[in-house]
């Protein structure tokens, strides 16, 4: 005799509790602004992000912990309202990806919370779903979706799917203080017609280094938008950082263009990795700041899990 089928779950009812994850972004392998006036970036996803646990509880009241991640708070509380779901409940957030320096912090927060709530409350959580949910809140950078992708973050709309990045290893220099991502966003730029056609065809020179899997042209792109990006937010390590790209024969140099940080692009599925890598380490320990060391999701838009 064959058990009788289970009956489907019910959102909010049954599946009253669950988890998810959002990954970062080491700054990006290109920001700009394009001849149609349009700001876009690349994301280079890593394994640093932020995870989220939620539990409904139709007595209420939504609470978040940490107290301080209020756009969470702000975005679980709009899904409970449009999904119609009485109460509240306890929404977690767990990172690892430090904040004001560039990294998506806020982004992968805010798409944690939008997975795990939504997928609690059997909301849309599609990676255009989640771009939904988020619009209103701020300006985001587009961890929502798998892989490298261009992004229009003030508009909150993927422009277009890349692909992945071979393996790749960033030993990065943070110069310290704190950088209000939403803040600088907003603040107009002027960029000249020539400029604006010089970051589309990065744009176009970028989709085909993804696509081709080179990542020493990547590499060039990035060190490119790095360099463009000191008209706006300088980064005082970023020629010492080209030069030591240069000695070790590193890709090329990758910079969180709204943060704080710098970094040295390695090819981690070179033989020689490990000795690159160690000398990357030793030869940015001697610039001013902080040094520490980031990796490509190794699955496009994963994380830790939970």
């Amino acid at each position: 005799m064959t058990e009788p089928a289970l009956a489907a779950r019910r959102a909010g009812v049954d599946l009253n509790e669950g988890g998810a994850s959002a990954c970062g972004t080491f700054g990006e392998l290109l920001q700009g602004v394009l001849p149609d006036g349009t700001d876009f970036l690349a994301t280079f996803p890593i394994t640093h992000g932020t995870r989220a646990w939620f539990r409904y509880d139709r007595s209420g009241p939504l609470r978040v912990y940490p107290a301080n991640r209020t756009k969470s708070l702000r975005l679980a509380r709009a899904m409970l309202a449009t999904g119609g779901a009485d109460g509240g409940g306890s929404l977690i957030l767990d990172t690892d990806l430090l904040v004001g320096k560039g990294l998506a912090s806020s982004s992968a927060d805010l798409v944690a919370t939008a997975r795990a709530v939504g997928g609690v409350l059997g909301l849309d959580v599609s990676p255009s779903g989640v771009e939904d949910w988020l619009r209103p809140i701020e300006p985001t950078d587009g961890v929502m979706h798998t892989g490298v992708v261009l992004f229009e973050h003030r508009k909150v709309r993927l422009r277009t799917r890349l692909g992945t990045v071979p393996p790749a290893t960033v030993v990065a220099v943070d110069e310290g203080g704190l950088v209000d991502t939403v803040t600088h966003n907003r603040r107009a730029r002027r960029v000249p017609p020539a400029l604006a056609a010089e970051y589309a065809r990065l744009a176009d020179d970028l989709t085909a280094a993804v696509g081709g899997q080179d990542l020493a042209a990547v590499g060039a792109v990035a060190t490119r938008s790095a360099v463009l990006n000191q008209r706006w937010l300088p980064k005082r390590n970023l020629d010492a950082l080209i030069r030591i790209a240069g000695d070790l024969g590193a890709a090329g140099v990758v910079c969180t263009h709204s943060g704080t940080m710098t970094g040295l692009l390695l090819d981690a599925g070179d033989p020689g990795h490990a000795e690159v890598l160690s000398a990357a380490r030793a030869a940015c320990a001697r610039l001013p700041g902080t040094t520490s060391v980031y990796r490509s999701a190794a699955v496009p838009g994963s994380t830790h899990a939970l």
